[in-house]
Protein backbone atom coordinates (compact mmCIF):
# COMPACT_ATOMS: atom_id res chain seq x y z
CA UNK A 1 0.00 0.00 0.00
CA UNK A 2 1.16 3.26 -0.74
CA UNK A 3 1.37 6.02 1.95
CA UNK A 4 0.14 9.26 1.40
CA UNK A 5 2.02 12.46 1.99
CA UNK A 6 0.45 14.65 4.23
CA UNK A 7 3.05 16.98 4.92
CA UNK A 8 2.13 20.80 3.57
CA UNK A 9 3.45 21.95 0.20
CA UNK A 10 4.54 25.30 -1.03
CA UNK A 11 0.68 26.41 -2.68
CA UNK A 12 -1.45 24.25 -0.84
CA UNK A 13 -2.61 27.71 1.25
CA UNK A 14 -0.44 27.06 4.27
CA UNK A 15 2.60 29.64 4.88
CA UNK A 16 5.82 28.04 5.86
CA UNK A 17 8.14 28.87 8.69
CA UNK A 18 11.10 31.32 7.20
CA UNK A 19 14.66 29.95 7.64
CA UNK A 20 16.24 31.33 10.29
CA UNK A 21 13.14 32.47 12.23
CA UNK A 22 12.45 31.36 15.42
CA UNK A 23 9.69 28.78 15.82
CA UNK A 24 7.12 30.41 18.34
CA UNK A 25 6.02 28.79 21.56
CA UNK A 26 3.37 26.57 21.61
CA UNK A 27 0.06 27.70 23.49
CA UNK A 28 -0.75 26.92 26.50
CA UNK A 29 -3.46 24.51 27.35
CA UNK A 30 -6.62 25.37 29.48
CA UNK A 31 -5.81 24.50 32.98
CA UNK A 32 -2.00 24.16 32.48
CA UNK A 33 0.72 25.39 34.35
CA UNK A 34 0.20 29.29 33.73
CA UNK A 35 -3.10 28.98 35.23
CA UNK A 36 -2.23 26.86 38.75
CA UNK A 37 0.81 29.49 38.88
CA UNK A 38 -1.94 31.96 38.53
CA UNK A 39 -4.03 30.51 41.49
CA UNK A 40 -0.73 30.02 43.57
CA UNK A 41 -0.08 33.56 43.31
CA UNK A 42 -3.14 34.47 44.69
CA UNK A 43 -2.72 33.59 48.40
CA UNK A 44 0.14 35.84 48.77
CA UNK A 45 -1.73 38.94 48.78
CA UNK A 46 -3.70 37.30 51.30
CA UNK A 47 -0.96 36.28 53.75
CA UNK A 48 0.32 40.25 53.24
CA UNK A 49 -3.15 41.15 54.19
CA UNK A 50 -4.03 38.79 57.07
CA UNK A 51 -2.11 40.83 60.01
CA UNK A 52 -3.72 43.57 59.21
CA UNK A 53 -7.07 42.36 58.90
CA UNK A 54 -6.49 39.90 62.50
CA UNK A 55 -5.93 43.24 63.85
CA UNK A 56 -9.24 44.87 62.68
CA UNK A 57 -11.08 42.04 64.04
CA UNK A 58 -9.31 41.59 67.00
CA UNK A 59 -9.03 45.25 68.23
CA UNK A 60 -11.86 46.66 66.52
CA UNK A 61 -14.88 44.52 65.54
CA UNK A 62 -14.43 42.05 68.13
CA UNK A 63 -14.64 45.17 70.67
CA UNK A 64 -17.89 46.10 68.92
CA UNK A 65 -19.36 43.07 69.23
CA UNK A 66 -18.25 42.31 72.76
CA UNK A 67 -20.24 45.79 73.41
CA UNK A 68 -23.30 45.36 71.64
CA UNK A 69 -23.95 41.92 73.78
CA UNK A 70 -23.00 44.07 76.95
CA UNK A 71 -25.52 46.60 76.43
CA UNK A 72 -27.94 44.01 76.89
CA UNK A 73 -26.89 43.11 79.93
CA UNK A 74 -26.45 44.49 83.49
CA UNK A 75 -23.19 44.08 85.12
CA UNK A 76 -22.70 43.27 89.36
CA UNK A 77 -21.23 45.49 91.87
CA UNK A 78 -18.04 42.76 91.78
CA UNK A 79 -18.96 41.45 88.30
CA UNK A 80 -20.52 39.01 85.95
CA UNK A 81 -23.48 40.22 83.61
CA UNK A 82 -27.40 39.48 83.56
CA UNK A 83 -29.43 39.18 80.76
CA UNK A 84 -31.77 42.43 80.45
CA UNK A 85 -33.13 42.36 76.81
CA UNK A 86 -33.71 46.09 75.99
CA UNK A 87 -34.04 47.81 79.43
CA UNK A 88 -30.90 49.63 79.46
CA UNK A 89 -31.93 51.50 75.70
CA UNK A 90 -35.27 52.27 77.11
CA UNK A 91 -33.26 53.45 80.20
CA UNK A 92 -31.45 55.71 77.76
CA UNK A 93 -34.19 56.87 76.05
CA UNK A 94 -35.95 58.18 78.91
CA UNK A 95 -32.51 59.72 80.45
CA UNK A 96 -32.40 63.41 79.98
CA UNK A 97 -28.76 63.99 80.13
CA UNK A 98 -28.62 61.80 76.74
CA UNK A 99 -30.48 65.06 75.33
CA UNK A 100 -28.13 67.62 77.08
CA UNK A 101 -24.82 65.35 75.87
CA UNK A 102 -26.09 65.09 72.37
CA UNK A 103 -26.97 68.91 72.10
CA UNK A 104 -23.55 69.82 73.69
CA UNK A 105 -21.43 67.58 71.18
CA UNK A 106 -23.79 69.18 68.08
CA UNK A 107 -22.82 72.36 69.37
CA UNK A 108 -18.76 71.32 70.08
CA UNK A 109 -18.90 69.86 66.57
CA UNK A 110 -20.32 72.69 64.64
CA UNK A 111 -18.05 75.28 66.11
CA UNK A 112 -15.13 73.71 65.72
CA UNK A 113 -16.33 73.15 61.67
CA UNK A 114 -15.83 76.40 61.79
CA UNK A 115 -12.39 76.38 61.63
CA UNK A 116 -12.39 74.86 58.08
CA UNK A 117 -13.14 78.27 56.22
CA UNK A 118 -10.23 79.51 57.98
CA UNK A 119 -8.19 76.93 57.54
CA UNK A 120 -8.87 77.42 53.62
CA UNK A 121 -8.12 81.13 53.82
CA UNK A 122 -5.03 80.67 56.04
CA UNK A 123 -3.40 77.97 53.61
CA UNK A 124 -4.49 79.97 50.60
CA UNK A 125 -2.12 82.76 51.79
CA UNK A 126 0.60 80.38 52.77
CA UNK A 127 0.63 78.83 49.25
CA UNK A 128 1.05 82.52 47.79
CA UNK A 129 3.95 82.76 45.20
CA UNK A 130 7.06 84.77 46.92
CA UNK A 131 5.44 83.54 50.64
CA UNK A 132 8.24 83.36 52.92
CA UNK A 133 8.88 81.25 55.77
CA UNK A 134 5.72 78.88 54.61
CA UNK A 135 7.12 76.16 56.09
CA UNK A 136 7.78 77.81 59.45
CA UNK A 137 4.25 78.64 59.68
CA UNK A 138 2.66 75.62 58.72
CA UNK A 139 5.03 74.10 61.82
CA UNK A 140 3.67 76.41 64.35
CA UNK A 141 -0.01 76.03 63.16
CA UNK A 142 0.60 71.74 63.63
CA UNK A 143 1.92 71.83 66.81
CA UNK A 144 -0.95 72.62 68.44
CA UNK A 145 -2.59 69.44 67.25
CA UNK A 146 -0.16 67.19 67.95
CA UNK A 147 0.35 68.40 71.45
CA UNK A 148 -1.18 66.91 74.38
CA UNK A 149 -4.37 68.07 74.91
CA UNK A 150 -3.89 67.87 79.06
CA UNK A 151 -1.12 70.51 78.30
CA UNK A 152 -3.21 72.52 75.88
CA UNK A 153 -5.81 72.97 78.69
CA UNK A 154 -3.70 73.40 81.64
CA UNK A 155 -2.55 76.77 79.64
CA UNK A 156 -6.23 77.62 78.41
CA UNK A 157 -7.20 76.98 81.97
CA UNK A 158 -4.59 79.78 82.68
CA UNK A 159 -6.45 81.84 80.13
CA UNK A 160 -9.63 81.52 80.90
CA UNK A 161 -9.23 81.69 84.76
CA UNK A 162 -12.09 84.04 86.26
CA UNK A 163 -9.93 85.49 88.98
CA UNK A 164 -6.97 86.03 87.45
CA UNK A 165 -7.00 85.19 83.68
CA UNK A 166 -5.78 86.64 80.78
CA UNK A 167 -8.74 86.73 78.65
CA UNK A 168 -10.85 88.36 81.55
CA UNK A 169 -7.72 90.81 82.28
CA UNK A 170 -7.90 92.34 78.50
CA UNK A 171 -12.31 92.26 78.81
CA UNK A 172 -11.26 94.61 82.13
CA UNK A 173 -9.49 97.07 79.97
CA UNK A 174 -12.29 97.79 78.44
CA UNK A 175 -15.08 97.67 80.83
CA UNK A 176 -16.00 94.52 80.62
CA UNK A 177 -16.43 91.98 83.70
CA UNK A 178 -15.65 88.59 82.28
CA UNK A 179 -17.36 85.59 83.23
CA UNK A 180 -15.72 82.30 84.94
CA UNK A 181 -15.58 80.89 81.30
CA UNK A 182 -15.25 77.41 82.30
CA UNK A 183 -17.22 77.15 85.74
CA UNK A 184 -20.53 78.70 84.12
CA UNK A 185 -23.15 76.97 81.90
CA UNK A 186 -23.37 78.25 78.57
CA UNK A 187 -19.80 80.00 78.57
CA UNK A 188 -17.85 76.36 79.37
CA UNK A 189 -19.03 75.10 76.16
CA UNK A 190 -18.34 77.76 74.39
CA UNK A 191 -14.57 77.73 76.21
CA UNK A 192 -14.53 74.00 75.46
CA UNK A 193 -15.60 74.45 71.58
CA UNK A 194 -13.02 77.65 71.03
CA UNK A 195 -9.54 75.25 72.59
CA UNK A 196 -11.35 72.75 70.17
CA UNK A 197 -11.40 74.84 66.88
CA UNK A 198 -7.89 75.60 68.01
CA UNK A 199 -6.51 72.97 68.01
CA UNK A 200 -7.71 71.44 65.07
CA UNK A 201 -6.92 74.24 62.68
CA UNK A 202 -3.44 73.45 61.92
CA UNK A 203 -4.38 69.67 60.78
CA UNK A 204 -6.72 71.61 58.29
CA UNK A 205 -4.09 73.92 57.37
CA UNK A 206 -2.36 70.94 56.74
CA UNK A 207 -4.41 68.93 54.36
CA UNK A 208 -5.97 72.01 52.10
CA UNK A 209 -2.20 72.95 51.79
CA UNK A 210 -1.71 69.64 50.27
CA UNK A 211 -4.92 69.98 48.12
CA UNK A 212 -4.22 73.46 46.89
CA UNK A 213 -0.58 71.90 45.24
CA UNK A 214 -3.22 69.44 42.96
CA UNK A 215 -4.04 72.42 41.21
CA UNK A 216 -2.67 73.55 37.96
CA UNK A 217 -1.45 76.71 38.00
CA UNK A 218 -2.65 77.48 34.66
CA UNK A 219 -5.89 77.72 35.52
CA UNK A 220 -4.82 80.50 37.54
CA UNK A 221 -3.03 81.75 34.19
CA UNK A 222 -5.90 81.59 32.30
CA UNK A 223 -8.30 83.11 34.81
CA UNK A 224 -5.85 86.18 35.45
CA UNK A 225 -5.96 86.84 31.48
CA UNK A 226 -9.10 86.61 31.61
CA UNK A 227 -9.61 89.64 34.09
CA UNK A 228 -10.62 87.59 37.41
CA UNK A 229 -9.41 89.52 40.84
CA UNK A 230 -7.50 87.06 43.30
CA UNK A 231 -11.05 86.98 45.53
CA UNK A 232 -12.63 85.63 41.92
CA UNK A 233 -9.80 83.22 41.52
CA UNK A 234 -10.22 81.73 44.78
CA UNK A 235 -13.79 81.84 44.68
CA UNK A 236 -14.33 79.72 40.86
CA UNK A 237 -10.97 78.06 40.83
CA UNK A 238 -9.56 77.42 44.63
CA UNK A 239 -12.73 76.54 46.47
CA UNK A 240 -14.01 74.02 43.76
CA UNK A 241 -10.81 72.45 43.29
CA UNK A 242 -9.97 72.12 47.18
CA UNK A 243 -13.80 70.25 47.75
CA UNK A 244 -12.29 66.74 47.78
CA UNK A 245 -9.95 67.87 50.86
CA UNK A 246 -12.39 69.75 52.09
CA UNK A 247 -14.44 66.90 52.03
CA UNK A 248 -11.91 64.53 54.03
CA UNK A 249 -11.16 67.60 56.71
CA UNK A 250 -15.11 67.76 57.36
CA UNK A 251 -15.61 64.25 57.84
CA UNK A 252 -12.74 63.95 60.31
CA UNK A 253 -13.71 66.57 61.92
CA UNK A 254 -16.93 65.41 62.63
CA UNK A 255 -15.82 62.45 64.16
CA UNK A 256 -13.01 64.22 66.90
CA UNK A 257 -16.15 65.99 67.41
CA UNK A 258 -18.17 63.39 68.81
CA UNK A 259 -15.07 61.70 70.81
CA UNK A 260 -14.85 64.81 72.50
CA UNK A 261 -13.54 64.24 76.11
CA UNK A 262 -10.10 64.58 77.14
CA UNK A 263 -10.48 68.22 76.33
CA UNK A 264 -13.30 68.72 77.79
CA UNK A 265 -12.12 66.78 81.17
CA UNK A 266 -8.99 68.11 81.78
CA UNK A 267 -10.16 71.92 80.95
CA UNK A 268 -13.23 71.30 83.89
CA UNK A 269 -12.18 68.78 85.92
CA UNK A 270 -14.32 66.31 87.46
CA UNK A 271 -15.73 68.30 90.24
CA UNK A 272 -16.62 71.71 88.21
CA UNK A 273 -20.30 72.77 88.55
CA UNK A 274 -20.83 73.06 85.28
CA UNK A 275 -19.97 69.82 83.65
CA UNK A 276 -23.49 68.38 84.13
CA UNK A 277 -24.58 70.87 81.73
CA UNK A 278 -21.50 70.73 79.45
CA UNK A 279 -20.77 66.97 79.19
CA UNK A 280 -20.41 65.33 75.98
CA UNK A 281 -21.52 62.27 74.52
CA UNK A 282 -18.18 60.29 75.26
CA UNK A 283 -18.31 61.97 79.03
CA UNK A 284 -21.74 60.65 79.79
CA UNK A 285 -19.96 57.12 78.95
CA UNK A 286 -17.40 57.41 80.69
CA UNK A 287 -19.69 58.78 84.22
CA UNK A 288 -21.56 55.80 83.97
CA UNK A 289 -18.94 53.18 82.97
CA UNK A 290 -16.22 54.41 85.77
CA UNK A 291 -17.82 56.62 87.82
CA UNK A 292 -21.55 54.79 88.71
CA UNK A 293 -19.82 51.47 87.81
CA UNK A 294 -23.16 50.72 85.25
CA UNK A 295 -21.42 48.57 82.79
CA UNK A 296 -24.61 47.62 81.05
CA UNK A 297 -25.87 50.96 80.25
CA UNK A 298 -22.52 52.30 79.62
CA UNK A 299 -22.61 49.91 77.11
CA UNK A 300 -25.68 51.18 75.31
CA UNK A 301 -24.41 54.41 75.36
CA UNK A 302 -21.21 53.61 73.30
CA UNK A 303 -23.46 51.93 70.60
CA UNK A 304 -25.65 54.79 70.62
CA UNK A 305 -22.52 56.80 69.79
CA UNK A 306 -21.54 54.29 67.13
CA UNK A 307 -24.70 54.55 65.53
CA UNK A 308 -25.02 58.33 65.13
CA UNK A 309 -21.22 58.56 64.32
CA UNK A 310 -21.69 56.26 61.59
CA UNK A 311 -25.51 58.08 60.44
CA UNK A 312 -23.63 61.14 60.15
CA UNK A 313 -20.96 59.86 57.83
CA UNK A 314 -22.97 57.94 55.58
CA UNK A 315 -24.61 61.07 55.13
CA UNK A 316 -21.89 63.11 54.65
CA UNK A 317 -20.88 60.93 52.18
CA UNK A 318 -24.45 60.51 50.56
CA UNK A 319 -24.31 64.57 50.21
CA UNK A 320 -20.63 64.70 48.97
CA UNK A 321 -21.94 63.77 45.38
CA UNK A 322 -23.84 67.41 45.03
CA UNK A 323 -20.91 69.88 46.17
CA UNK A 324 -17.78 67.96 45.98
CA UNK A 325 -15.95 68.37 42.66
CA UNK A 326 -13.85 65.86 41.43
CA UNK A 327 -11.58 66.91 38.62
Amino acid sequence: MTSVDRSPRAGDGVASPARGSTPSPPVAQAGGPRRSRRRHDGWWPVLFVLPTMVGVVVFYLWPIVQTGYFSFTEWGAFGGQTWVGTENYVRLANDPDLGTAVVNTLVYTAIVLLGIPIAMVVASLLSRPGMRFTAFYRVLFFMPYVAMPTAVAMVWRLIFNGDFGILNWLLGLVGIDGPAWTSTPGFALVAVSVVGLWTSLGFAVIILSAGLRNIPPELYEAASLDGATAWRQFRSVTVPLLTPSVFFVTVITVINGFQLFDLLYALMGQANPAIQQTQSLVYLFYNEAFLRNDKGFAAAIAMVILLIVGAVTLLQFRMQRRWVTYA
